[in-house]
């Protein structure tokens, strides 16, 4: 219970609420992906995204919340939903406790979302027990005793005297002849406080609640429901460039095609299998906890870009790994925060962003920066050196790098996670098994790997006395779009939904994951392999053009992100300088 209330004070920090309400409490849970959550939902072709999105949308509209997250206060509904969970339980609470005293009364802005995704609070409630608490009956009043007066008065009135005391006399003598209906008993103290029988809420749901089509029988004891699942379309535009994969083989194979045609189905070849294994790793970091998960997205979150960046190390092509990893670093920079701020701010008029993961951010970038900027400077000033001295200063530097963001994964996912109030990747339909989310990430890396070669192969003969296109745009500009493809779309699905922190994570996130955690390896792994043909070593000694494109990228991402506010016209400011050094990159 204590590690919920602090997922739901970091609810109420991402919301800018000064309060922790029992809206916190049920993001907290849906957060936390829990079986019986995600059976209600299921039952009714929904999901927790969905229910989400509509319980932000319904809450109020935050006020800014303290500097210190332990100053919020927890509001008297969230307190009653607590206590009643633990006296339900008897104990500590679990999921379906909580859920139980959340919805205890039928009615608030958790209910309400309930019924906003189609999913009917009544047979919820009904399916966790909860009964509405019936009425005592009321005690018999004694009859109040006449007064002798009234009763000589009585006795000489004549019937149907203007006084009309005989008449109320005499309907009160017949309303005593017929009774009231009893009214039902007071239930037991302990059934009025929430000490109700909670069935199995899988059982009830598969007896009470609507499911598409038939639902199977149960296959013995203690199996759960079944739910029919609802399937998508055989084909969709995700499925689509699938078709690229054979083609790609194909032109290859021949090598009749010309350079740019394999290049092309190559690059759309590499995107639904890059979109399957982030989706994979999604679906794997959900059945993880939190720290697990963080680590799972830190591993797999450039894996596509990884493999193409190796395979270009084996082929040579220093100069054009060194290009991605800046494209990749200015692309998630300027281009997806661009695009993000652009989508979401048309329909807001100023945008909050969570100031300490926006400082945490800058503070990374500007020391990736940096640790690339030194051996630049170094070979600028010892140009003489030898390469062999620049691959010692890079290593050296790499391992710098490395720790820091091993230091970094430590302190927002473990020690000050609460400050951050990250939301999980969404997680679109039903939630993959351990062994499906793995096999799909092993088919989707292989592959990934098998495309790289073609697509590097394609380079050379792209490139090769090419006069209109270099090697360098390519690796700054087109390649990192393509191996970031899927994650860039995701960024800007969920700032349209408003969900501009997630958003955040993903571009600033992926940025420093680049430069702190890739380009090391990439140095690591071109040490293990030795100089390249040209005699080379993979370092970390950038061109002038690339030093300054990251640098300009870091200063302008601060400045309009540290102040915790944004809007739409900023992200055209990202877009601007996006757009000015891929045309000087072109040029060059």
């Amino acid at each position: 219970m204590t590690d919920l209330l602090a997922e739901a004070r970091a609810e109420a920090v991402r919301l800018q609420h000064d309060y922790i309400g029992s809206e916190h409490l049920f993001l907290a849970l849906l957060s936390r992906n829990d079986p019986t959550v995600n059976t209600v939902l299921g039952a009714f072709d929904t999901t927790a995204e969905r229910l989400r999105e509509r319980v932000e949308q319904r809450s109020p509209q935050g006020r800014g919340a303290p500097a210190n997250a332990e100053e919020l206060s927890i509001r008297s509904g969230a307190r009653k939903a607590l206590d009643l969970a633990k006296l339900t339980a008897g104990g500590e609470p679990n999921a379906q406790h909580l859920l139980s005293a959340l919805l205890g009364d039928g009615r608030g802005v958790i209910a309400a979302s309930l019924g906003d995704v189609g999913v009917p609070v009544a047979k919820v409630r009904e399916a966790l027990g909860i009964t509405a608490p019936q009425r005592a009956p009321a005690p018999e009043r004694p009859p109040k005793p006449e007064r002798p007066d009234q009763e000589e008065r009585a006795a000489t009135a004549p019937r149907g005297e203007p006084n009309g005391r005989q008449p109320k006399r005499e309907k009160a003598q017949k309303q005593e002849q017929s009774p009231r209906p009893e009214k039902a008993p007071k239930p037991p103290r302990e059934e009025r406080r929430g000490r109700v029988e909670t069935p199995d809420l899988a059982v009830s749901l598969l007896e009470q609640l609507p499911t598409r089509g038939p639902v199977p029988e149960r296959r013995g004891a203690g199996a759960g429901p079944r739910i029919a699942p609802v399937h998508e379309p055989f084909l969709t535009w995700r499925k689509l460039p699938l078709v690229a994969i054979p083609l790609s083989l194909y032109f290859n194979s021949t090598g009749t095609f010309a350079p740019w045609v394999v290049f092309s189905t190559a690059c759309l070849a590499v995107l639904p299998l890059a979109g399957y294994m982030g989706e994979a790793t999604e679906h794997l970091s959900s059945r993880t906890g939190p720290t697990l998960g963080g680590l799972l997205n830190a591993t797999f979150g450039n894996a596509a870009e990884l493999i193409i960046a190796i395979v270009a190390l084996q082929a040579g092509l220093v100069d054009l790994v060194k290009a991605s990893i800046t494209g990749s670093i200015i692309g998630n920079l300027l281009l997806i925060l661009g695009l993000s701020l652009l989508a979401g701010g048309f329909n807001r008029p100023l945008i909050k962003l969570n100031r300490t993961a926006v400082g945490m951010s800058a503070g990374m970038m500007s020391l990736a920066v940096a640790g690339l900027v030194f051996p630049s400077l170094f070979h600028s000033l010892h140009p003489d050196a030898g390469s062999i001295l620049e691959l010692h200063l890079s290593e050296s530097v790499a391992i710098v790098l490395a720790l820091t963001y091993a230091c970094s994964l430590l302190f927002s996912l473990k020690t000050h996670k609460r400050l951050f109030g990250s939301e999980p990747h969404p997680t679109e339909g039903v939630l993959w098994s351990v062994p499906l989310a793995i096999g799909v990430l092993a088919i989707a890396t292989v592959g990934v790997a098998i495309e790289s070669e073609i697509l590097v192969h394609a380079v050379e003969g792209l490139t090769a006395g090419s006069s209109w296109i270099s090697e360098a745009f390519l690796g700054l500009i087109v390649i990192p779009i393509i191996g970031n493809a899927a994650e860039h779309a995701t960024a800007i699905v969920v700032a349209r939904k408003g969900k501009f922190d997630l958003a955040l994570q993903i571009a600033m996130g992926s940025s420093a994951q680049v430069a702190l955690l890739i380009a090391p390896i990439l140095v690591l792994v071109g040490a293990l392999m030795g100089p390249s043909a040209t005699g080379s070593y993979m370092n970390l000694v950038f061109s002038p053009m690339e030093v300054v494109a990251m640098g300009l990228a870091t200063i302008l991402t601060a400045i309009v992100t540290l102040d915790g506010e944004s809007h739409w016209f900023e992200g055209v400011q990202l877009l601007a300088l996006y757009a000015m050094i891929a045309i000087a990159m072109f040029f060059v």
